[in-house]
């Protein structure tokens, strides 16, 4: 035998790991690099500082009593059985229902409503989404001011009922328990149907045509090409849309506070509006805290339920 077959032997018996240089150029080239791990720790630090420990602190205050000054005392689950017997908690929890039904329903479908009227390309189409959209700029506190002027005895929306044949009698829609919920969320709407519109009319542009036209020939009316051929291409739209409405349900303070601050008699409060009158306003820091656990809990509680049975769907 040649010391060229001995060689030839000797590579063909060399198993995988003999080969320094394949495994090692690959190991090398998985490797992260420094600046990598350098760029997700500066925002990780950062979230754990302005939001996690801050929510950690939170949750544990809502078991103590504390109005700001001195040491905490510890009352373990009292704020939380104080809560089943708070007639303002009822309220705003019944509020909130209301809240996230008639604010998340309603601005959805009139965002819809609006998206699928304005998507296909017409002369002045912009200048319509463009004005349906230009609430949205302004914030909550300055939209709440107002429809504050607006729902004045003497303002403009008792005018125009008046205008059309609906005589209200100069109605206070903000000073009346039966109508001041339902005139802040018709304010909530106004602003937020801009917005839904404006993620709709992005996931209609990404809905392929060609099977609407498909549907089309086969004798499918508009109802049914909208129900089996463009809602589900936008099931991950929807399933954004969920999860803001939902959290903006929850977290809604600014329109409420700005309008009426709870009142009138807090036939207007919301969980936000109150923990944050408690917290506050009162001064009752851990009975503030549980409110904004119950509010945290509410909010992770619809949308996991709603990303589970959508991820069962898929």
């Amino acid at each position: 035998m040649s010391v060229t077959d001995l060689t030839a032997d000797r590579g063909a018996t060399r198993g995988p790991a003999d080969r320094p240089s394949g495994g090692r150029r690959r190991r090398l080239s998985r490797r992260v690099s420094p600046v990598v791990w350098l760029l997700l720790l500066i925002p990780f630090v950062v979230e754990a500082a302005w939001v996690f420990w801050p929510a950690f602190n939170s949750f544990q205050l809502s078991f103590t009593k504390w109005n700001g000054v001195g040491a905490a005392q510890p009352v373990g689950l009292r704020n939380y059985t104080d809560m089943l017997s708070d007639p303002i908690f009822a309220t705003a929890l019944r509020n909130n229902v209301f809240w996230v039904v008639g604010f998340g329903g309603l601005s959805v479908v009139a965002g819809l409503g609006l998206a699928l009227a304005l998507n296909k390309p017409r002369r002045g189409v912009g200048i319509y989404r463009s004005a349906i959209y230009l609430p949205m700029v302004f914030s909550l506190a300055v939209t709440g001011l107002f429809w504050r002027v607006m729902y004045q005895p003497d303002g403009p929306v008792n005018i125009m009922l008046a205008a059309i044949g609906i005589n209200t009698g100069e109605h206070q829609w903000l000073a009346d328990p039966n109508t001041a919920l339902g005139a802040i969320l018709v304010a909530a709407i106004w602003r937020q149907a801009g917005y839904i519109m404006v993620l709709y009319l992005a996931g209609l542009k990404g809905c392929d045509p060609a099977l609407e036209e498909a549907a089309a020939v086969d004798g499918a009316n508009a109802w049914q090409r909208f129900r089996y051929i463009v809602m589900p291409q936008l099931r991950n739209v929807n399933t954004v849309i969920f999860a803001v409405t939902v959290i903006d349900s929850l977290r809604t303070f600014d329109i409420v506070w700005a309008m009426t601050r709870g009142g009138p008699y807090n036939t207007t409060q919301l969980l936000s509006t109150y923990m944050y009158q408690v917290g506050f306003t009162l001064v009752n820091l851990g009975y503030g805290s549980a409110l904004a656990v119950v509010i945290f809990l509410l909010a992770i509680a619809f949308i996991i339920t709603y990303l589970a049975r959508a991820t069962r769907e898929d």
